[in-house]
This record gives structure tokens, C-alpha cells and sequence, in this order.
């Protein structure tokens, strides 16, 4: 059973990497803001300190966990690039890196101008198809 789950990863790794090549400009360390922002805790944590910088006390009160439980989704999110955090005496405070969030942003609105573009070819060409077939069951009759 392990092996086939490796496998199915593997397969899927090699999937996402084929489809990555053929994506123009992607940065590989998008993926780790897209992973960051995948869990709702991390995301309400972005949302906490988009009203501004906040000690790791502050930031736990609305979580009913363990403060190292939250220390790891702060990790991860520092690790993305999302947060940035600095320690005076015993008080450790976090905050956003706007940057960084602006580049997934960019990645995103990159990717919907392409989707929107062959969203718009594929409107013409079901047009054209629609208006050959009424032209081609006028000419039958």
C-alpha cells in the first residue's frame, strides 16, 4: 500500500512538473505562499496581522491550541516569505510582508489574463461552430 501511495505521488509530482514547464514566469517559491495560505489558521493569522504587526500572545488569543502548535503555522508562514517576525527581550512580534504576498498576487492576475484569453477563444470558436451549422442545415433544406 505505501508503494502505490509513493507512486501516486510521484506520478502526480511529475504532472505538476510537466504543467509548471509550461508555465511562463513561475516562480517555485509561489507554491510556498499558496501552501502557507492553504490552511485557515495561517489565513486568519494573515488577516490578524493585516491590521498591523502583533506579539505571538496577541496572535494566539483567538485559537484554542497549544502556543507550539501555533509557533509551527507561524513557521511555515515565515517560511513562505509571508511573515517576518523579530524577538525584543521576551516578546516576539510579527507582521506581514507585503511583498511577498503582492508577488502571489501578480502570479495570480498573470494566469487569469491567460485563462481569460482561451476562455474568449473558446466562446468564438463554439460561435463559429454554431454559426456553420445553422449556415450548413439552411443549405440542406
Amino acid at each position: 500500500m505505501k508503494n502505490r501511495a509513493w507512486a501516486t505521488s510521484a506520478c502526480i509530482g511529475i504532472q505538476i512538473g510537466v504543467l509548471l514547464s509550461h508555465m511562463g514566469k513561475y516562480d517555485p517559491a509561489i507554491q510556498e505562499v499558496f501552501h502557507a495560505l492553504a490552511d485557515p489558521t495561517r489565513c486568519a493569522i494573515v488577516a490578524a496581522l493585516g491590521q498591523g504587526p502583533r506579539t505571538v500572545s496577541v496572535l494566539a488569543e483567538p485559537f484554542q491550541m497549544a502556543l507550539p502548535s501555533l509557533m509551527k503555522h507561524l513557521a511555515v508562514l515565515e517560511r513562505s516569505g509571508v511573515v517576518r517576525s523579530h524577538k525584543q527581550g521576551r516578546i516576539r512580534t510579527c507582521e506581514l510582508v507585503p511583498a511577498r504576498l503582492g508577488q502571489a498576487e501578480q502570479w495570480l492576475a498573470e494566469q487569469r489574463v491567460v485563462w481569460e484569453a482561451r476562455a474568449d477563444r473558446m466562446v468564438d470558436f463554439v460561435e463559429t461552430l454554431h454559426r456553420q451549422e445553422q449556415a450548413h442545415g439552411r443549405r440542406r433544406r
